[in-house]
């Protein structure tokens, strides 16, 4: 039997072909081989006209990356965030390409969609801060009549980048705080409410589209902003499990807590200790948070299509009530291993694989029967009922192929019998 295959997509940082996970690629190459799974990485620019890929391995015992000419891979783990760059336009053109191939994760979309497919879930709604698409001053002059904090966030934006905090003072002026594109800290500046909108226009969005978001009173007794990360995979069962959760402090004068704008890291528990007190109030925020996060995970897997992980960026305020205020489809896991939790980091690096070993051998089992469990599979991926028919553990939603393996209805709509050596 021919040894599975994943490749790992993604994107050099620079025209001097950097990247930017290298190590953890490392970590995952090391940890696929002693799963029996082959794993290479590669970028749109490494493959040819005839679908031949110029792909990078990595041997562990001489701790040496080469390169080796190879067929396109049976799975691909996409790993490519958004760029300013041709090399972005070449991955749009590659997903588009090949977008028979078996992805264990589909592209999220942005801020905004995914506020709006999440936003019609009542369950949801109360856990979510007021949005709005920003058209205009007047989008932010008409929700300062609401709330004395506020966001502005570029819809495609990570890393905390060209975002800008408005918060009303008792004095009736505003404190204007923000991250320019680069992540510097700008300068914060009060200013009288009506020269809000000259300050607005001057604001560089880079032809962005933004949001404006209710913003939530997050800073810890020392001033800082703190959030939480929480990690949401499929397992090596195909199913949604929490990974882990770490909180997120961020630098002094900082709007946000990001750990590549200078933030730090912490066990959940302990600042939530800080923050609540309560041991009590600490177990029903983490059990919130937790099946939040999973019925996240699978309301956006069934009405936009397949995903393997996502982190979701969560608020909690002073009466421990639960805020999403973000989406994180291609997560970082380096909060764990800052906060001390080596055991979560490593689940956060195998999950994906072990996922795809599920996978891999699902299809395997599955392919023969595919054609006609396809239709069936399709039904029921709109609005929360198909949140539950994306269940596995029941076989609830899921398809199975003649060894009872499951497949979600995601990846039977879209990976369509992409063939398996046998």
């Amino acid at each position: 039997m021919a040894q599975p295959e994943l490749g790992i997509l993604t994107l050099y940082l620079n025209d001097n072909k950097v990247l930017e996970e290298k190590s953890v690629y490392e970590k995952m190459i090391a940890a696929g081989a002693r799963m029996g799974l082959s794993i290479f990485v590669f970028t749109p620019a490494d493959v040819d006209d005839n679908g031949r890929v110029n792909a990078l391995f990595y041997r562990t015992k001489s701790r040496a990356w080469y390169r080796r000419k190879v067929r396109l891979p049976q799975m691909i783990y996409d790993r490519c965030r958004i760029q300013r760059s041709k090399r972005f336009e070449q991955l749009l053109e590659f997903r588009k390409k090949y977008a028979h191939l078996l992805f264990l994760n589909r592209p999220l979309r942005n801020k905004w969609t995914i506020y709006r497919t999440l936003g019609k879930v009542s369950s949801f709604r109360a856990h979510l801060p007021a949005t709005r698409l920003y058209s205009g001053p007047e989008d932010v002059q008409s929700m300062l009549s609401r709330y004395s904090l506020l966001y502005l966030k570029p819809i495609n934006g990570t890393g905390g980048r060209g975002i800008l905090r408005i918060e009303k003072l008792k004095n009736g002026t505003l404190l204007l705080q923000g991250r320019n594109h680069s992540r510097r800290i700008v300068q914060p500046k009060r200013i009288y409410r009506e020269h809000l909108s000259g300050e607005l226009r001057s604001w560089d969005m880079r032809g962005d589209r933004y949001i404006v978001q209710q913003g939530l009173h997050i800073r810890l007794p020392n001033g800082r902003v703190h959030d939480y990360r929480l990690l949401v995979q499929k397992n090596g069962l195909g199913e949604w499990e929490v990974t882990g959760c770490a909180g997120r402090v961020g630098p002094p004068r900082s709007i946000t807590s990001n750990l590549h704008g200078g933030g730090t890291a912490a066990p959940m528990n302990s600042l939530l200790r800080q923050w609540v007190g309560s041991e009590s109030k600490i177990a029903q925020i983490r059990q919130t948070a937790e099946r939040l996060g999973i019925a996240v995970a699978k309301h956006l897997e069934a009405n936009i299509g397949a995903l393997c992980e996502l982190a979701l960026d969560l608020a909690i305020d002073r009466s421990g009530r639960v805020w999403l205020l973000e989406v994180n489809p291609k997560p970082a896991r380096e909060v764990f291993i800052r906060a001390g939790e080596r055991d979560v980091y490593r689940k956060a690096l195998t999950r994906p694989l072990e996922y795809a070993m599920w996978l891999y051998r699902a299809k395997r089992s599955g392919r023969s029967g595919l054609a006609d469990q396809r239709t069936q599979g399709a039904q029921g991926t709109q609005g929360t009922q198909g949140v539950q028919r994306t269940q596995g553990t029941q076989g609830q939603g899921a398809e199975s192929g003649r060894s009872g393996m499951l497949l979600p209805p995601a990846l039977l709509q879209e990976h369509r019998g992409t063939p398996l050596p046998d």
